[in-house]
């Protein structure tokens, strides 16, 4: 009794906290993706009350008109295109940013997480418009820029309102996401395995693939899911820095549900985009458990 009494004690408040937070919401939007849209916006009725009796007011419209379209699953595509580029970015650069601060001295290896979470401390817009002053047209960066392209006959780079700046801007958000957990993943490592590769004659090459690269694979699989997945759905930095070509699945259901007010076809789309995001996830997590098996 009292095992299972602590049991739940444990497991409890995360449940609870799934089943409002994540289940119940989800639950209210599928149903709000087979309703009919109001007409002043927002939701119809769903029962609707005749002659014969009430019955439910349920349709699968938005579905058929996100299908009947491809321009939405072009976005939705191009949506996922930008979430590979700035995960496969974001792991590049952090993946030597993490092992250099867990291999460095104690004293020095807190300044330098202190220093990846520094951005946390000041509001998010403020960083994505200052990403504007950088990338404007007459900024140093900008200038500078393009008159080294200028020396190679290229013409001038508009780098403020495009793919570019979005992807860039992505990119410096969510790489502490991919910093923490590869750091927290490389500090445990045990560097007696390092020596003894070494010591069976392992060069610093074959050490890091054989042995480093291996034991890092947990923290790789975190910082993955924690920089693709919140890249499917975001909004602010396409809608700020991205203009009309920079736009992403994240920008159409916001303006579905604030402007339209298309409730139905924004729930719609927001479940597509989470059945996809699940898909690509479970196909991951499948593929790195047969490679692991094969192992």
């Amino acid at each position: 009794m009292n095992n299972r009494i602590a049991k739940w004690l444990i497991s409890g408040p995360p449940s609870l906290y799934l089943l409002f937070f994540f289940v119940i919401p989800t639950l209210i939007m599928v149903l709000a993706s087979f309703r009919y849209a109001g007409e002043y916006g927002g939701l119809a009725p769903v029962l609707l009350h005749d002659a014969n009796g009430a019955h439910l007011n349920l349709t699968l419209e938005s579905y058929q008109e996100y299908f009947s379209d491809f321009i939405y699953t072009w976005l939705l595509l191009k949506t996922v295109l930008y979430a590979v580029v700035t995960t496969f970015f974001c792991l590049v650069m952090a993946y030597p940013l993490a092992l250099l601060i867990a291999k460095s001295e104690k004293r020095r290896r807190d300044l330098l997480i202190l220093l990846v979470i520094l951005p946390f401390w000041s509001n998010f817009l403020i960083r994505i418009y200052a990403w504007m002053i950088i990338l404007g047209p007459q900024s140093a960066f900008s200038v500078g820029l393009n008159d080294l392209l200028s020396l190679f006959g290229m013409g001038p780079m508009r780098m403020l309102f495009s793919p570019f700046a979005v992807v860039l801007c992505l990119i410096y958000v969510q790489l502490p996401f991919m910093v923490l957990p590869l750091y927290a993943n490389l500090e445990k490592h045990d560097p007696a395995l390092l020596d003894a590769a070494q010591d069976l004659g392992a060069n610093g090459w074959q050490r890091f693939w054989k042995v480093t690269f291996p034991l890092s694979l947990p923290g790789i699989y975190a910082g993955v899911a924690l920089v693709f997945i919140p890249v499917l759905g975001i909004f602010a930095v396409p809608d700020i820095l991205g203009g009309t070509k920079g736009i992403m699945i994240g920008n159409l259901i916001k303006q579905e549900f604030l402007e339209a007010r298309d409730w139905p076809f924004g729930s719609a789309l927001s479940i597509i985009l989470t059945v996809a995001a699940m898909l690509m996830v479970g196909m991951a997590a499948l593929l790195a458990r047969r490679k692991g098996t094969d192992a």
